[in-house]
């Protein structure tokens, strides 16, 4: 093993609103760390009224120093808006039973919520006099909300998405991004200026 090999340090993995994914590897980097043990059980303390042993004060001593790191690492890993709502700092223990009662149900909460948006994007349909920008604007809020959700949304959906769901008057233009256009590089900029430009023909037309 190399000088350079020996010392790289595992990164501490930042928790991004996904509970269940941080949590596991959390515990694993902790785990490499020997120091699960103390999120698990806490601090080792003496039974009530029993006087320690000399070899029980310094096993609990050196576990106070232990949870000191442990916190350490929580603390790089949470943002501080989030460590700001823990009320119970005083343990590791007590930080991750925190975050686990806060984040743990929000996982299904944020599954359901993803499932409804998905059907509203499925569902979302340019209507008859709207303009570009203002579906634009309503399929982008959706997209948004559903990237917020953890939804890995890649361009090209959401470029094929707005081209199968105008309305008929722009049948030609879709007609002609279609066969100029690569659409799985088309960005979703691009194709609403092309669709600006249409419209603006239209209304000149129309004038």
């Amino acid at each position: 093993m190399s000088a350079s090999e020996k010392f790289v340090q595992p990164a501490i993995p930042k928790f991004d609103g996904h509970y269940d994914f941080w949590s596991m590897t959390m515990e694993n980097f902790l785990r490499s760390k020997e120091m699960w043990h103390l999120i698990e059980k806490g601090i080792p303390t003496p039974a009530l009224g029993a006087t320690p042993t000399e070899a029980q004060r310094k096993s609990i001593e050196e576990a106070k120093l232990k949870d000191l790191k442990v916190k350490n690492f929580l603390f790089q890993a949470i943002d501080k808006e989030i460590l700001e709502t823990i009320i119970d700092k005083g343990t590791s223990k007590a930080i991750w039973s925190s975050m686990q009662r806060k984040y743990q149900g929000s996982t299904k909460v944020k599954r359901a919520q993803l499932q409804a948006l998905r059907r509203e994007f499925e569902l979302l349909a340019m209507k008859e006099g709207e303009t570009v920008d203002n579906y634009m604007g309503r399929i982008l809020h959706v997209v948004n909300k559903m990237k917020s959700n953890g939804e890995a949304m890649e361009e090209s959906t959401v470029v094929t998405k707005i081209l199968r769901s105008l309305t008929s008057k722009f049948n030609y233009v879709v007609c002609s991004i279609e066969e100029s256009n690569d659409l799985g590089i088309l960005s979703i900029d691009e194709l609403h200026g092309s669709l600006l430009v249409h419209e603006q023909r239209m209304q000149g037309f129309q004038t």
